[in-house]
């Protein structure tokens, strides 16, 4: 796919690049508008889908539904705050067997997957037993 140059869409892909919060549209939105003040909220948004399909940004949802972009696209673990909605990477590896064995429960192919652990955050649980 031959795409023309766009500074907007590289701007948002910087940005994503810079962050490791797993940062909503709104909040890519929030920075971008300092460099493009006229830019909008669906440019921002057709964007960020953009790059995820051409594979240079990951979508993450969280609980909620609210979709989460990652520009590390490699394979790993992601941990959802179910307060706060906070995204984080867990440095923890990946079990390669785990597609194999997801292969052996169905009569399709597997290319991958996504790992998501849900709880409470470091800051959401000293909330709680405060």
């Amino acid at each position: 796919m031959s795409l023309k140059y766009s500074r907007q869409r590289e701007a948002i892909k910087s940005y994503l690049c810079s962050t490791k919060d797993h940062p909503t549209a709104d909040t890519v939105y929030m920075h971008i508008r300092d460099e493009y003040p006229r830019i909008s909220l669906g440019t921002v948004y057709r964007n960020l889908s953009l790059l995820v399909d051409l594979g240079e940004a990951q979508r993450l949802t969280d609980h909620n539904g609210t979709d989460h972009f990652d520009a590390n696209t490699n394979p790993h673990v992601h941990f959802v705050c179910t307060d706060c909605s906070h995204i984080i990477d867990l440095p923890m590896e990946l079990d390669p067997a785990l597609d194999a064995k997801a292969a052996n429960c169905f009569n399709g192919e597997v290319h991958g997957h996504n790992m998501y652990f849900y709880g409470r955050c470091a800051e959401c649980k000293q909330k709680v037993h405060a």
